[in-house]
């Protein structure tokens, strides 16, 4: 669910513009509704929306105003305005789209429309190379061209990280094991997995990895063939 604010100084357009919003797109949930530059930057800091649609002149100053000094500063905006002037402004702001009032409701779903893309693109690439572990109180994204390696023991995973880092999870290794396959690991044992690009060196005989940083990690004699073949490859 998108949470949007309206900053919108005129009562009339400003409900036009909720009840638009909320027709053309269900997963847009109105948090808020400011007619002023002070009244925005509350609701923002407070409420903390994903999307603002904002208008420039306000009761108290400009929409460039509420932009330069909120705090939350982590949203899309979509200017919608009766001047035409601002429009190169707005977009150095980083706005995503700049409407004319009166508000053309093809204009406002196409508006509307690059905002969730652009979420599910930023989604996409966010996700990439990376796994989400989560814990009682918090959740950890763990950049996996960052880790070394995953232990596991007894049912818990632990992940060690490139910066001495350790995360211990509550599940197993097999839970990892489908995202751990598609980045460059490689189970070397029942209970590790190895990032390969960290690998220095397979003693074959000793059925030891070595890892470029000095960390040595056991390979069961199932896995030694498999092992071999990888670095054979690199």
């Amino acid at each position: 669910m998108i949470k949007a604010l309206i900053v919108e100084d005129e009562h009339y357009i400003s409900k036009g513009l909720h009840i638009l919003i909320e027709s053309l797109h269900k997963n847009i949930q109105i948090v808020g509704i400011s007619p002023s530059v002070n009244d925005a930057i509350e609701k923002a800091n407070t409420l903390k929306p994903n999307l603002v649609f904002l208008d420039i002149k306000l009761l108290d100053g400009t929409g460039f105003d509420f932009l330069e000094k909120t705090i939350h500063k982590k949203f899309k905006i979509i200017f919608i305005t009766s001047y035409d002037k601002y429009a190169i402004q707005a977009l150095k702001a980083g706005a995503i789209d700049y409407i004319l009032k009166p508000i053309d409701i093809n204009e406002l779903k196409e508006a509307i429309d690059k905002v969730l893309k652009d979420n599910k693109k930023e989604e996409t690439i966010n996700l990439q190379n990376k796994i989400v572990l989560n814990f009682l109180n918090e959740t950890q994204i763990v950049d996996l061209d960052k880790l070394l390696y995953c232990k596991s023991y007894k049912g818990y995973t632990t992940f060690f990280m490139k910066n001495g880092k350790e995360y211990l999870t509550s599940k197993p290794l097999k839970e990892y094991e489908i995202i751990l396959n598609q980045n460059n690991f490689v189970r070397s044992h029942q209970s590790y997995f190895v990032n390969s690009n960290y690998i220095d060196k397979f003693d074959s005989k000793n059925k030891i990895i070595y890892l470029k940083c000095g960390i040595t990690i056991p390979v069961s004699a199932r896995k030694a063939t498999t092992i071999h073949l990888l670095l054979h490859k690199k």
